[in-house]
């Protein structure tokens, strides 16, 4: 029950409580200590030497913090950070012993208060720089986006009791006596950070051991250019500095304004107690119930923005109302915002860094940025107020500086953050060594020519298929010299590109290719002639059709029937009906099949005839045994765009030595084809090997058409359809930007196959609940065991779909965001290292936009969980009754999914579920259909 609530509440799950108490109760005692001594000390200090003396205490701070992290640095490189805490730990409890000792004897000199003064500064940076590294290491990234606002709040809740506790010792023994508690109160760190230690860090996983020995030698370095190589670590660095300097400037303005405006120094103190202790509380109610929730929200970035902008508004309004209520506000906002959604996002915006460098360049900005930060305030302090004598007014305008400096850094983070995480999820699945770069092709005329004169076949081939839709007048020659090539390809491609050029061009060149022993390099040398010679028809036939060479009468007969296509008088003319009867007489007998290359060439001039009585010739070697025949079959019939072909080059799409030439053939149906298909579709007529290639076929149109009957095919019961669909538009957006593509469809489509997932996974867990329950029964029957075949069977059936749905979401946030961040997501989402998971999915949880976030993410955070109960408890899982799943399977799934159904239902053998199969007696496939027939004529049987 308790562990429900706090669940509930706080986002805290199994195995996460006890560390997540432990963690928080060691920032509850340090901040404890920080409120016992802070007040004391800077009380004596204050009391002793004036508060005008507080900013040269921020200087000397900045100084020494900057020396100490000279140090201190060294030390987190040699030993670990347990050692080191642990020392530092021992130190600061030792010291404030001797504090107490000193108080106790009164022996107070300056020099002590100036020590104490930086020890206590020193105190509260590395202490609580030490905690937030080790939470770091505790916790991977999606760990502390849930976990560090509830940790966080021990800190607060230490402030507010710190601050109580000190008001009771010191009213009642004295500050010697609060001293010595706080000592007392660092020593019961130790075992805290011991046991944690023993508990998460030392079952480190191998991954991370193993990046911490690789990121070795880059912490060798220092500190500074550790952050300065990284923009990452820049920027953070930056926002941090400045993050205090505002912190200090705004502590200042309001301490003044209230001291002028309350006269009497304990009116003064309870105004300060009462507001002080007011923001802890708003900041505690902050931490424990909207960090979470904000960040879960919002994301690291955003929350980021929101202290920077509260401060920013309410100086606006200072700056119209100059009162002490909008300092109130100003001060609020500060003191509640900054430690606790603000701590928590800075504190997981570090979270990408590798480890060893993240302990060594945290502990840098925490302690020597921050120090320094507080030295740099310090000074315009003393600048502004006492050597320019300016009012206190005018530091509000240096506030909103700062903050504008501050907004625009953390949207510099934002994509550095990204790229962080981007770079640690390709580090984990490629290794920077094998990483390919990517060729840059030569595109100057130069390049061209020697390609031309001196490049491989292929290299001459792939040139000038690049080159088709150009006329490069200075390449004219190079392609004039390739007529002399040894490849008959490149001879033929060559041909191809001087239609690009002047009629006549090298025709003579051209005409003495015709004798090539090439049906294709022939039949192009004459289209040439043809039609870029100054040769008329009537010559060209007379001189051709009846040639005694077969390669070269074939040929002219293929022009022949392009041309006689648009000329039924040229058709007429030369009985072009009768000569292909001839050839196709003389072509199936076994004297006259010669050359499978002229059984192609009939094939191609029979489409382009459009004589039908011929087209059975066709179909007869789409079933050719030889693969070079058929695929010419398959040209021919998309020539044709008849009606009787579709069904077989379906057929043939799905055989992969035939597939791109069948693609192209049915995309020469024109856009009725498209709809061919959507009917297919709907009719849920299609065989799965056959469906997953039609979008393909609708991409090739490379339109905005296209785009729409993609779109529709979306929608498509099948979940395979869909996939292929949104990997077809995925394609077509790369090949063709300048399509439009709309975005919000797309969201749209997202969260309806996220409905679909989600539907799938409560089905699985309902039939797996159903087996469950029934697996008690003893004594099985052969009727229990069909019907736990029959259960299981669909369960594997909408496993398999519920992997292609989660990829079909993939591919669409691919057509929403970055299609290069969502497949690197991906690869690292479903990796065998968690940790590439781990920062895939908070790459993930960070990209996508609030409204996806709560549709796609917890589903994609249950898929790769490997841990049960832990999976179960990010998603929350519907168990449905038997008939009703069974109902929404029929009517919204496809094909293969009813088949199973009808199955199940049929064994199960209960009559109730006949209402449910009826409307299956009219379903347009044959198949679904018949076993619909079939399951009701079963359970309706009177003779049973």
């Amino acid at each position: 029950m308790l562990k429900t609530i706090i669940n509930k509440t706080f986002g805290l799950r199994d195995g996460e409580i006890y560390i997540s108490f432990l963690m928080q109760l060691y920032i509850f005692l340090i901040i404890t200590v920080l409120l016992i001594v802070k007040p004391t000390v800077n009380a004596l200090f204050v009391n002793k030497l004036g508060a005008d003396s507080l900013p040269y205490g921020y200087l000397l701070v900045a100084l020494v913090a900057v020396v100490t992290t000279i140090f201190y640095s060294k030390a987190i490189r040699e030993f670990s950070l347990l050692k080191i805490t642990i020392a530092s730990l021992i130190i600061f409890s030792l010291a404030f012993i001797v504090l107490s000792i000193v108080l106790h004897f009164e022996i107070l000199h300056n020099w002590i208060l100036y020590f104490y003064y930086l020890s206590i500064s020193l105190f509260a940076v590395i202490a609580t720089s030490q905690f937030w590294i080790l939470a770091n290491m505790v916790f991977n990234a999606r760990e502390a986006k849930r976990l560090f606002g509830f940790i966080g709040a021990g800190a607060i809740a230490g402030g507010v009791f710190g601050g109580y506790l000190t008001s009771l010792i010191v009213s009642s023994y004295g500050n010697k006596y609060a001293i010595l508690v706080a000592a007392f109160f660092i020593l019961c760190c130790i075992p805290i950070i011991q046991k944690i230690w023993k508990l998460r860090i030392q079952k480190m996983t191998t991954y991370v051991r193993k990046q911490r020995k690789h990121n070795e030698s880059n912490t060798q370095v220092s500190s500074l250019k550790l952050i300065l190589k990284s923009k990452h670590l820049t920027y953070l660095a930056l926002i941090t500095g400045i993050s205090v300097i505002v912190a200090k400037l705004v502590d200042f303005q309001f301490s003044d304004f209230a001291n002028k405006a309350i006269s009497d120094s304990d009116e003064l103190a309870s105004f300060f107690g009462f507001w002080f202790s007011t923001f802890n509380v708003l900041a505690l109610i902050l931490q424990l119930f909207v960090t979470n929730r904000l960040l879960s929200r919002l994301g690291v970035s955003s929350t980021l923005l929101i202290l920077p902008l509260g401060i920013a508004l309410s100086s606006l309004l200072f700056l119209t109302f100059p009162e002490l209520w909008v300092l109130v506000i100003i001060k609020g906002i500060d003191g509640s915002f900054k430690q606790s959604l603000n701590k928590a996002a800075v504190e997981l915006s570090i979270m990408p860094i590798p480890l060893n460098i993240k302990n060594q360049a945290k502990s840098f900005i925490d302690v020597a940025v921050d120090s320094v930060a507080t030295g740099i305030a310090g000074f315009l302090l003393i600048f502004l107020i006492k050597k320019l004598d300016l009012s206190t007014s005018y530091i509000t305008v240096i506030i909103l500086l700062f903050v504008f400096i501050w907004i625009v850094l953390i949207y510099r983070l934002r994509e550095a953050y990204f790229n962080s995480f981007r770079t640690n999820i390709q580090k984990t699945l490629v290794p920077d060594k094998n990483l390919k770069q990517k060729r840059k092709y030569e595109t100057t005329l130069i390049a061209a020519r020697r390609i031309l004169s001196s490049g491989t076949e292929p290299e001459i081939l792939s040139l000038l298929n690049q080159l088709t839709s150009y006329k490069l007048i200075p390449l004219k020659n190079s392609i004039i010299a390739l007529l002399d090539h040894p490849s008959k390809a490149v001879k033929t491609e060559a041909i191809n590109q001087l239609f690009q050029y002047d009629k006549g061009t090298a025709v003579s060149k051209v005409e003495a290719l015709i004798t090539a022993q090439n049906d294709d390099l022939v039949y192009t040398a004459l289209d040439y002639l043809l039609h870029h010679s100054y040769i008329n028809a009537n010559q060209f036939f007379d001189k051709y059709l009846n040639h005694e060479t077969d390669f070269i009468s074939n040929a002219a007969l293929l022009c022949l029937a392009k041309e006689a296509k648009n000329n039924n008088k040229l058709a007429v003319k030369y009985n072009l009906h009768s000569r292909i009867a001839d050839r196709v007489r003389n072509l199936n007998t076994p004297e006259g099949f010669s050359r499978k290359e002229a059984v192609a060439n009939l094939l191609t001039t029979i489409a382009y005839s459009g004589i039908l009585k011929f087209y059975p010739f066709i179909t007869v070697h789409l079933n050719n045994k030889d693969s070079f025949i058929v695929k010419h079959a398959i040209k021919a019939a998309g020539i044709t765009a008849d009606q009787r072909f579709i069904d077989e080059l379906l057929e043939l799409i799905t055989i992969k030595t035939y597939r791109k030439t069948t693609v192209k053939a049915l995309k020469k149906y024109g856009s009725g084809i498209t709809k061919t298909i959507l009917i297919l579709d709907k009719s849920e007529d299609l065989k799965d090997n056959i469906k997953e290639h039609l979008p393909k076929v609708v991409s090739e149109f490379n339109s905005q058409s296209a785009i729409k009957v993609l779109l529709r095919l979306l929608k498509s019961n099948d979940v395979v359809i869909r996939f292929e669909s949104a990997k077809a538009l995925s394609k077509m957006r790369a090949k063709n930007p300048e399509l439009y593509f709309n975005k919000r469809i797309f969201k749209r489509e997202i969260i309806r196959e996220s409905k679909y997932y989600k539907n799938t996974i409560d089905v699985i867990a309902s039939i797996q609940n159903t087996i469950s329950n029934n697996s008690a029964i003893e004594n099985k029957n052969d009727n229990d065991i069909e019907v736990l075949i029959a259960r299981q069977s669909l369960i594997d059936v909408l496993e398999e779909q519920l992997e292609t749905s989660l990829k079909s979401i993939f591919k669409l946030l691919g057509l929403v965001y970055d299609e290069s961040d969502i497949d690197v997501t991906y690869s690292g989402l479903f990796s065998e290292v968690k940790e590439a998971r781990l920062n895939a999915l908070e790459f993930l949880d960070n990209m996508l936009n609030s409204q996806l976030k709560s549709r796609v993410f917890p589903l994609i955070e249950h898929s790769i969980i490997d841990e049960g109960n832990l999976a179960s408890s990010i998603l929350k899982i519907n168990v449905i009754p038997e008939n009703a799943y069974l109902s929404m399977l029929i009517k919204r799934r496809g094909k293969r999914v009813k088949l199973e159904v009808l199955y199940l239902i049929k064994v199960l053998d209960d009559k109730s579920y006949v209402p449910i199969v009826m409307p299956l007696k009219k379903h347009l496939n044959k198949e679904v259909k018949f076993f619909a027939y079939s399951t009701i004529e079963a359970l309706t049987d009177v003779r049973r």
